[in-house]
């Protein structure tokens, strides 16, 4: 059985897609420490004048030293509102932004306090507009313990793992030894990111996998893959 593991992200890009749909069984890592200017509470779409971010905004002043799952959204400015009309504003012209707009914007009517429950939510969502059936299981729910390499490996040694598939970052940290003596295989996934039909002038890689559905709908799965 090959696994995957990651910090759940909002609105992720192309490549986690891929990798969880690499996968037997996908891990969302929301028990560790949350690491702020990263892409947990943020992601890019592109508009009519570039990329732009959008962030959602945490409560993060004296809770640097809490785990993901504790992360709080700070919800005294209206910022589903304004994501909702940033997504509007770049894809309503669109080939399939009308197949998929209703789930964003129901998802942005509501008001989410944790960061984890609203990145889930819409991940869940997303798996299903690109119909990856790749289960999802939460870390924190598997009872492991363990710091860094030592965690992840206790991860798929709990889930029976087989076979470990990273990131490509995984090669400055993973210590490979260990994981053979534990008969765990390491893949690395190096993401070669396609191109695809794209509004606003030149294409512009990296970007959200929102800014894919919208533009090529039932195409993005083999996309994605290719």
């Amino acid at each position: 059985m090959r696994v995957g593991i990651h910090q759940p992200m909002y609105l992720p890009w192309l490549g986690l897609f891929d990798r969880i749909n690499r996968c037997d069984v996908f891990i969302l890592l929301d028990n560790v420490p949350y690491s702020k200017n990263y892409f947990l509470n943020r992601n890019k779409i592109k508009t009519a004048n570039g990329w732009t971010w959008l962030t959602v905004p945490v409560i993060f002043k004296g809770n640097s030293h809490k785990i993901i799952k504790e992360i709080e959204i700070d919800n005294r400015s209206d910022w589903g509102k304004k994501h909702w009309l940033s997504i509007y504003y770049s894809y309503k012209n669109s080939s399939y932004f009308d197949t998929y707009a209703d789930v964003f914007e129901h998802f942005y009517k509501q008001e989410w306090r944790y960061l984890v429950e609203a990145s889930t939510h819409l991940l869940f969502s997303l798996l299903r507009m690109l119909n990856i059936k790749t289960p999802i299981r939460m870390a924190s729910t598997l009872g492991v313990e363990g710091r860094k390499e030592e965690l992840i490996l206790n991860i798929c040694k709990s889930v029976q793992a087989e076979e470990y598939l990273s990131g490509p970052d995984g090669r400055n940290y993973l210590n490979l030894g260990l994981w053979q003596e534990n008969k765990v295989k390491v893949e690395f996934h190096d993401y070669l990111h396609p191109q695809y039909p794209q509004l606003h002038g030149e294409f512009l890689p990296h970007m959200s996998v929102i800014d894919l559905l919208f533009n090529c709908g039932p195409d993005s799965l083999p996309i994605l893959k290719n």
